[in-house]
């Protein structure tokens, strides 16, 4: 529905006892903002509190442009209907003073509280102080959801606003204090925790709080002190008996390490027996290397005249090998030049043969060419008898003729036969095609209707019956009826749908009231009637019941200046794309009010079926089946037409192919035998004579071996010389061989001594790497020896525990302990006694060589658990003194608030006829943490006090115990101002009346904080005081500009209208 924008008054503050009239005159028209005019400051009968509210200013603030209120120092009601801004008030309290924007319940981003279609907001609070009033300001910016604080117009931070508002012991989260629109139903929600810890906040000293937080702080350390003191003593005994379980384990481990003691002994014995063993063998090994020294020595001795006749024989080898290589090079040279002769002598005789060859190719080709004229002349001979016996031909031309116009006439009937076929091929093929897209179009339809069938199926289950007993009994009817929408049924089933009458004279055509070109200009594009289609009868009745020829359908231009149009156009009902909208007059006002409404999605009309279109659709397709038919059986006349004229062609091609055979032969003959005579012609002319070509054959061939005898002759004196060459290499190969077998006897028994020598050699190094090995290990045995008596290399044995000084190898002294000399010297009683010592202490099973770390260092633990133990139970006592001390200065004063607050809170009760009662509830004094204040309330005669809670009590009395514990606090508040919106929502008028007048009279006493009540409404006839302040909220299309107003001007004029009134 579109309705005006609203625009948002400025609350008036106006103390009196109870609200003035209404000024009708004070409503004057203004421009679409929202205004709101400052308000004069009141006097009152007390001063303010320090940290009361003096004045509050908002500008682009939720529903305000600009509103500035000065409330009273006592009693503030706020009134004005729902929607007009009381609420926006109070969040500008909250946010003014650096509330949380979460904890009204609106919104979580500050930048929403700004005023829709703003970029910026702000609010400005100025509180009371004694030093000079403080004003904060706080400026919020929409895009960076940001805020900037001021502080007496100077910029500042919001932790700094915050400690100036806690400084005024102002708490704007406290619901004791503060209980916004939102979360009035969150009070009854609170804990009695959550309850105490807000009223000891909000009423009780500064230290009441703190002392609280104390406590619950000492008594978490008092109880993790008492843990810790008790799992310290528990662990203390444990260790205690444990040690003394295992003194005897203790025992048993001494005993054992005696007979470990013996086994280490002997270990440390056992190396230095192994080294004077090895030692011993060294010594053998050493003599043995020696020996065969001597003998490698002299077997080098010998190969000594060996290597020198060697040597003198080898250089006497490679002289006569050099020679032998010469004689080579100049026989390979000499054979190199016979080769080239040789060669020469070959290519003349080849040469020789190529004339004898050509000679011969010529005579072959002069004795062809007489045998080619011989067969040629044959030839033209047989041609020249078979021209003479061929016919003449002359008379076969006009036979020719004829058959040559019966077979053009014949094509031609073809290519007519086939071009008729290929145009019925076409037109099967368009025919096809047609028939195809036809049965889609029909299968489309069958589809569509399927739809939505289906989707009346489901919705409209009788519907969908009827319609198929409609489609099988259509010639029980007079007259035609259509599906769905005119079908009324009612047969044997009991099928009720609606069912209407389409009117006698038809709506279909009637042309709309007004023209479509006059509406253009507001975004109309045309009336609802031309947007589908449907049969006459069935638009005739909808224009007839719904006049949609006169609904007109705009854009999203119509939408925007709606408001426009509606009071141009005086349409009754208008559509755009995403709403409906219901133009009416009232009755009463006659003012025009209009409603909106969503377009429901489509569900029924989004599938269209055109049954008269699918009629024609299946009449085309018989028309189409009956001309395929038919142009079948034209192909077939066709094909046996064009099978007639190919056989005909065939047979007039071969009766014209054989006279035309016929006539070509004899021009045929003549043009053979011309050219046969030309080429018998050319034979003739290519003569050659064969004497002059072998008459200069021979001359060639006689200066050929004239060449050739002198390339023979010296080739025989290169032979010669080659041969004389051979015999003196063979006789430098014999000398070579002599010298190269004298040397190889000398190598032989060169390599039989170098075999013995080396056989020597190895048994040396053999010898001296066993030498090497033992000389190791004695080094490494007496190392081994040395750690296990824990002597150092550079360190000597003691006089007193020397045995003996044996010799080491290296040269250096060894010297075993005197304590050696009582065990045995052989390795294999050492080892017969470790055997026995082993079984011994093996015979200790159980023992672990940390037993005696365990139970020494468990001894040093239980004297240090023990002194930790006395410094715990100290520090307890200390803090039990200090919760003793605590708790005195906390729960003492606490006990008495509690007495106050329910002296009050049950005298206000008792006013009502009610019961109540508040008290401090623990279940465990020790537990500070589970302290609370305990609300018990009683709103019948014939019940028990029942706790507080949000399901016992109904709504209203939940509201009622709300606002009289909020009164309970209110003379006992040190906070300087209370807030509590529309708490009275749930009253009923008996419970309202009295909550109202206690409001009243509490806060309006002397030296009381200020207290904001907003509500919506007010009974009539409440009593008021004269410290209280009634502010009016007003909204509406015709406010005044801030600027305008004057309330003084407005009452004096109200007095005029008021005194003139009586005249007339």
């Amino acid at each position: 529905m579109a309705t005006p924008s609203r625009k948002t008054s400025t609350p008036t503050p106006l103390p009196s006892k109870r609200p003035p009239p209404r000024d009708p005159s004070s409503e004057v028209p203004s421009k679409r903002r929202t205004s709101a005019p400052p308000a004069p400051p009141l006097p009152s009968s007390g001063p303010f509190v320090e940290g009361s509210i003096v004045r509050i200013a908002m500008e682009n603030f939720l529903t305000y442009d600009i509103c500035e209120v000065c409330p009273g120092p006592h009693l503030n009601m706020i009134i004005g209907a729902n929607g007009t801004g009381k609420s926006s008030i109070v969040c500008a309290i909250c946010l003014g003073l650096a509330g949380k924007p979460a904890f009204m319940g609106r919104a979580d981003k500050v930048g929403f509280f700004v005023k829709r279609g703003c970029s910026k907001g702000m609010v400005e609070i100025e509180l009371f102080r004694t030093s000079g009033n403080l004003v904060i300001t706080r400026e919020i910016d929409v895009a960076k959801n940001q805020s900037f604080w001021f502080i007496n117009k100077k910029s500042t931070t919001q932790k700094v606003v915050e400690e100036q508002v806690a400084a005024l012991n102002i708490q704007v989260s406290n619901l004791c204090q503060f209980l916004p629109q939102d979360k009035v139903g969150e009070f009854a929600k609170l804990s009695k925790i959550e309850l105490l810890e807000a009223t000891e906040k909000s009423i009780g000293p500064p230290e009441m709080h703190r002392y609280h937080c104390e406590l619950k702080n000492f008594r978490e350390k008092e109880k993790q002190l008492e843990t810790s003191c008790k799992e310290k003593t528990e662990y203390l005994e444990k260790m205690i008996q444990r040690n003394e379980r295992y003194k005897q384990d203790v025992e048993r481990f001494y005993e054992r390490k005696r007979h470990l003691d013996l086994i280490e002994m002997l270990e440390a014995k056992r190396p230095w027996v192994e080294y004077e063993n090895v030692r011993q063998e060294y010594e053998e090994v050493k003599l043995a290397r020696d020996r065969v020294k001597d003998e490698v020595r002299k077997l080098k001795e010998g190969q000594i005249p060996m290597t020198r006749r060697i040597e003198e024989i080898e250089t006497q080898r490679h002289n006569l090998e050099s020679q032998i290589k010469v004689k080579a090079t100049d026989i390979k040279e000499t054979s190199q030049k016979c080769k080239q002769k040789q060669d020469v002598i070959e290519r003349k005789d080849k040469h020789i043969e190529e004339l004898q060859q050509a000679l011969i190719v010529k005579q072959n080709e002069e004795h062809d060419r007489q045998r080619r004229i011989s067969n040629t002349r044959k030839m033209i001979e047989d041609l020249q008898n078979e021209l003479k016996s061929t016919e003449n031909c002359v008379n076969l031309q006009p036979q020719i003729d004829a058959i040559t116009n019966d077979l053009r006439r014949v094509q031609d009937e073809k290519e007519l036969c086939e071009s008729e076929i290929i145009d019925k091929h076409k037109e099967r093929e368009t025919l096809e095609k047609e028939k195809k897209s036809v049965n889609d179009q029909i299968v489309q339809f069958d589809n569509l209707m399927n739809q939505k069938e289906d989707k009346l199926r489901q919705r409209y289950r009788d519907t969908y019956d009827a319609v198929l007993w409609l489609r099988n009994n259509r010639d029980k009817f007079k007259q035609r009826v259509y599906e769905p929408i005119m079908l009324t049924v009612r047969d044997n089933k009991k099928l009720r749908v609606n069912a209407v009458i389409a009117p006698k004279s038809s709506y279909a055509d009637r042309a709309p009231s007004r023209s479509l070109n006059e509406l253009k200009q507001y975004g109309f594009f045309s009336y609802l009637r031309e947007l589908f289609d449907a049969p006459a009868p069935v638009m005739s009745y909808l224009c007839s019941q719904y006049h949609i020829h006169e609904v007109p359908v705009g854009t999203e231009r119509t939408r925007e200046r709606i408001e426009r149009v509606i009071q141009e156009t005086r349409l009754k009902q208008i559509y755009t794309a995403e709403e409906k909208y219901v133009v009416k007059t009232s009755f009463y006002s006659n003012k025009v009010i209009s409603s909106n409404t969503s377009l429901k999605v489509a569900q029924f009309l989004t599938v269209t079926v055109d049954l008269e279109q699918r009629r024609h659709l299946e009449e085309h397709l018989k028309e189409i089946n009956r001309k395929l038919r038919a142009v079948e059986s034209g192909l077939i006349a066709l094909r046996e037409t064009s099978k007639h004229l190919e056989h005909k062609d065939n047979e007039l091609r071969q009766k014209k192919k054989e006279l035309l055979e016929r006539k070509t032969k004899k021009r045929q003959l003549e043009q053979k035998i011309s050219s046969k005579l030309g080429s018998l012609k050319l034979m003739e002319q290519d003569t050659c004579n064969l004497e002059e070509e072998e008459r200069k054959a021979s001359t060639k061939i006689k200066e050929i071996n004239v060449q050739k005898a002198k390339l023979v002759t010296e080739l025989t004196n290169l032979i010669k010389s080659c041969t004389s060459l051979h015999i003196q290499k063979v006789n430098l190969v014999l000398q070579n061989t002599t010298v190269i077998s004298e040397k190889n006897k000398l190598e032989s028994d060169y390599m039989a001594i170098s075999s013995q020598l080396r056989l020597t050699e190895q048994h040396f190094i053999e010898l001296d790497e066993s030498r090497q090995r033992l000389l190791q290990k004695c080094k490494e045995l007496m190392k081994r020896a040395r750690q296990v008596c824990n002597l150092s290399a550079e360190q000597t044995v003691p006089q007193e525990y020397q045995t003996q000084v044996p010799t080491i190898p290296n040269g250096h002294n060894s010297s075993p302990p005197m304590a050696f000399q009582d065990l045995p010297n052989t390795l294999d009683e050492i080892d017969a006694l470790l055997t026995e010592e082993r079984s011994r202490a093996s015979c200790f099973t159980g023992l672990n060589p940390t037993v005696v770390e365990e139970y020494t260092k468990r001894e040093e633990e239980i004297e240090q658990l023990t002194q930790e133990l006395k410094i715990k139970k100290v520090e307890l006592d200390k803090y039990r003194e200090n919760i003793s001390q605590v708790k005195e200065r906390w729960l003492n004063p606490l006990k008495e608030l509690v007495e106050k607050i329910n002296e009050k809170f049950s005298n206000f009760f008792s006013s009502m006829q009610c019961a109540g009662e508040v008290d401090l509830h623990t279940e465990n004094e020790e537990d500070y943490d589970k302290y609370g204040i305990r609300i018990r309330v009683k709103f019948r005669s014939s019940t028990q006090l029942h706790e507080l809670t949000p399901h016992h009590q109904s709504g209203g009395e939940r509201s009622v115990s709300t606002m009289l514990y909020l009164m309970a606090l209110q003379e006992l508040n040190r906070c300087p101002f209370r807030v509590v919106d529309e708490i009275n929502q749930g009253m009923d008028p008996i419970n309202e009346r009295r909550v109202f007048e206690m409001v009243v009279n509490t806060a309006c006493k002397e030296n009381t904080s200020q207290y904001f009540f907003i509500t919506p409404k007010l009974l009539q006839n409440l009593p008021y005081s004269e410290k209280m302040t009634v502010l009016f909220v007003y909204n509406g299309p015709h406010m005044l500009e801030p600027n305008r107003w004057n309330l003084k001007a407005f009452l004096r004029r109200r007095r005029r209208i008021t005194f003139t009134q009586p005249s007339q």
